[in-house]
């Protein structure tokens, strides 16, 4: 698949695609014979793994560890594991807050809902 096709089935641009690379979070994708990028169905696996962990705030330190750790081998599991272990952590904290402002915002729309909300109710900026 091209580049192009890449950039339009998930959604990044081929700049993003191409820092990926560089970065290595994706491993060196496969060239043609013209050596033009081919992605393969590795590199789209590795594509879609790196775009839900970005949308889940991983980050792109942790991501480039844990690729190279990969690359390493059986060896880097624990390691891995461990990795992914600590974002987990850090995604359900981060749940844990964006629920808390959920639940503040629900009361205040249901303040105003129910005609409570007056400017002596509000906080001072």
């Amino acid at each position: 698949m091209t580049i192009k096709e890449v950039s339009e089935r998930y959604g990044l641009s081929a700049d993003t695609l191409r820092y990926y690379e560089r970065i290595g979070l994706i491993p060196k994708v496969p060239r043609n014979k013209s050596g033009v990028r081919d992605y393969d169905d590795a590199s789209c696996q590795w594509i879609q793994l790196i775009k839900c962990m970005r949308k889940a705030g991983v980050q792109i330190e942790a991501l480039i560890e844990y690729v190279a750790l990969f690359r390493q081998g059986d060896e880097t599991i624990d390691a891995r594991r461990e990795i992914l272990a600590e974002q987990r952590n850090r995604l359900i904290e981060r749940m844990d807050d964006m629920r808390a402002a959920l639940e503040r915002l629900n009361g205040k729309i249901e303040r105003y809902d129910q005609g409570l909300m007056k400017e002596a109710d509000l906080p001072e900026a």
